[in-house]
Formats: structure tokens, C-alpha cells, sequence
């Protein structure tokens, strides 16, 4: 058994949880951003919010397990060793992410409650977290938007922080998360 690379990857369940995470979000993003082709209160507008609401409530459950799987699983060190203000800023973005992955499902789910909409996961209804508030609940979607803009950015900017590191530093950031084995040149 090889087992050079073992302490160079994380987890695969860290590995699967990340990849299955911007899958979804892509999904996410593309389901509401759709939803405009189609007039309101249409079938297939109505579809595309509620998968959009259930594919969200996946992410959030995702997440947890994410956050579970980074506590009980070592993370590789990334060589060459980056400088302390990258090292500052890469933890403050995964903290922004995880805050992101956890707070956008969470004004879904609260937007939905306030608005007296059912909370759809997959066959099931579940429960309110807020008494119906017509007026809480819009204003909780204009957050739940506008924080939604800000993720474009978010994860733009991880990606873009992966790819940059991959070939322009040339260190293994990219390849510790990459689902195949990504060459070092």
C-alpha cells in the first residue's frame, strides 16, 4: 500500500462534501436565476423556487457535515508554507464561506416561514421557525438577496484563489482538494 500521499489530500469525504457543495450551488444559483424566464405564479416558476429552497436546505445539512468532517479529519499542510497574511486571509475566507453556507439556507428557510410558505425538503414540510410576518419576510428576502449577490463574489474569489495558487504559486492549495491528482507542474 503507498502511502506517500496520505497526509497531502484531505479526507475524501472532505474532498466529495466540497465538490457536492459548488455542484449544488451551481444549481442553486441557475434555479433562481431561471425562474425570471417564466411568468409568475407558473408551474415551472413555482418548481424552480421550491428545488432552489430544497437544494439550499441540502447545502445547509452539507455543511454541517463539512464542518464535522474539518474537525475530526487532519488538513494538509500546504508547501511551500504560506506567509502569514495569506495564511490570515485564507482562514478569513473559509470563515466567510462557512458563514455564507450556513447563513444563506437559514434566511431561506426563515424568509419562507415569515412569508407563511411551506419549507419543502424533498417530500417532507418542515416546521415554521417564524409565525407568518408578510413584511419580515420581504425584508428577509432582500437580505437573503443581497447576501446571495455577495456569494457570486465569494466563491468567485476562492476559485480564482485555488486556480491562482495552482499556477501562479505553484504550491499544492488546489491539489489538496482536487477530486483527481493534479501534477505540480
Amino acid at each position: 500500500m503507498n502511502t506517500s500521499n496520505i497526509n497531502d489530500r484531505y479526507h475524501p469525504l472532505s474532498i466529495a462534501a466540497h465538490w457536492l457543495t459548488l455542484v449544488l450551488l451551481i444549481a442553486i444559483y441557475a434555479l433562481i436565476e431561471l425562474r425570471d424566464f417564466f411568468p409568475k405564479g407558473s408551474d415551472p416558476r413555482e418548481a424552480m423556487k421550491t428545488w432552489h429552497a430544497m437544494l439550499g436546505l441540502t447545502v445547509f445539512g452539507i455543511t454541517f457535515v463539512r464542518l464535522a468532517a474539518r474537525c475530526f479529519s487532519h488538513a494538509p499542510g500546504i508547501e511551500p508554507a504560506l506567509p502569514a497574511w495569506q495564511q490570515f486571509l485564507a482562514r478569513a475566507m473559509h470563515v466567510a464561506l462557512y458563514v455564507f453556507l450556513i447563513v444563506m439556507p437559514l434566511l431561506g428557510w426563515l424568509m419562507l416561514s415569515a412569508k407563511g410558505k411551506a419549507i419543502p425538503f424533498f417530500g417532507l414540510d418542515l416546521p415554521a421557525l417564524l409565525a407568518p410576518d408578510k413584511a419580515l419576510g420581504k425584508s428577509i428576502e432582500d437580505i437573503h438577496g443581497l447576501i446571495g449577490n455577495i456569494g457570486y463574489f465569494l466563491i468567485g474569489l476562492h476559485a480564482l484563489a485555488g486556480v491562482g495558487h495552482h499556477y501562479l504559486l505553484r504550491d499544492n492549495t488546489l491539489r489538496r482538494m482536487s477530486p483527481w491528482r493534479l501534477r505540480s507542474d
